[in-house]
């Protein structure tokens, strides 16, 4: 149950993102629940993977280049999706700052359960 709220809660952050930037285009709010599908199954899946390839880089930048690995994820699900679109490098790691700022506080706001 904890995991389709986030999941719910992910695809809210996605709408309201699309609504502000302009770069970034969502064709609805189904498209929207499987965008945040999405883009938490290749954070789990890819993001490993990268961030092991890509150490020394992320050592030498101080951790810096995990952006850089997070806004390759949202171009990831741009590029498998039909129905969400990014204009490009810098409009998916301003995305991904963002969508990563409203999880929180939309995490937050709801709370743990235990």
């Amino acid at each position: 149950m904890k995991t389709i709220l986030k999941i719910l809660l992910t695809a809210v952050a996605v709408v309201i993102l699309a609504k502000v930037l302009p770069g970034v285009s969502v064709a609805g709010y189904v498209a929207a629940i499987i965008v945040a599908i999405v883009i938490a199954l290749l954070r789990l899946i890819v993001k490993p993977i990268l961030v092991i390839l890509t150490l020394p880089v992320t050592i030498i930048t101080l951790g810096l280049f995990l952006l850089v690995i997070n806004a390759l994820i949202i171009l990831m699900a741009d590029a498998f999706l039909e129905g969400f679109s990014v204009a490009g490098f810098w409009w998916a790691l301003l995305f991904s700052l963002l969508l990563s700022f409203l999880q929180s506080i939309l995490h937050s706001l709801v709370g743990s359960e235990e």
